[in-house]
């Protein structure tokens, strides 16, 4: 199992879901690549630690998949997230949040506070967070996160970020700050 391979040696992927049955040997495993510096491009990589389980003597079965998407880039981390919320629009609850429209599809996630606010479509905000004056379509934004008289657009926000007056797309990592106002 190859991380990213330079050159592929077959047309299997790993896609980043794993159902592992014997934790006991993974964490060996995991403990085994950081104690020896196992390092693949700088880092430490979860394909290490399984290759080495299979180097061990444990098995491994495949399955197919219908779609990959390479959630590392922006763009499909943002067309991921509204086929996913596409898909889940019938199970959606109804949110009701002081004058506010709500478009769905939307995933807005618990003790969020929303308020005079545009959110749709496909909007994920995580839990905690806080939106005011704000309008926002295709984004993402993390838990505990505070928006305030903006307009984003095909934006990822980070947790614990704040921003307030506004008109941008952005990628901002979590714990970030920014005022514009």
């Amino acid at each position: 199992m190859v991380e990213k391979p330079r050159i592929p040696k077959s047309n299997l992927a790993l896609v980043g879901v794993y159902k592992l049955t014997d934790i006991p040997k993974f964490i060996e495993s995991l403990t085994y690549i950081i104690d020896n510096n196992i390092r693949t491009r700088d880092e430490y990589q979860l394909s290490d630690a399984l290759m080495y389980m299979v180097e061990q003597g444990t098995k491994f079965t495949t399955c197919p998949i219908e779609n990959w998407f390479d959630c590392g880039k922006k763009d499909i981390l943002l067309e991921t997230n509204a086929m996913l919320l596409k898909r889940k629009i019938k199970t959606e609850p109804e949110y009701l949040f002081e004058n506010t429209i709500i478009i769905q599809p939307v995933s807005i996630g618990e003790n969020c506070s929303i308020k005079n606010s545009i959110i749709g479509p496909n909007v994920s905000v995580g839990d905690n967070s806080t939106l005011n004056y704000t309008i926002v379509r295709n984004s993402i934004i993390g838990n505990f996160a505070s928006i305030e008289e903006a307009v984003l657009h095909r934006s990822i926000i980070g947790s614990d970020a704040s921003i307030k007056g506004l008109s941008q797309s952005l990628n901002i990592g979590d714990n970030t700050e920014i005022d514009f106002s």
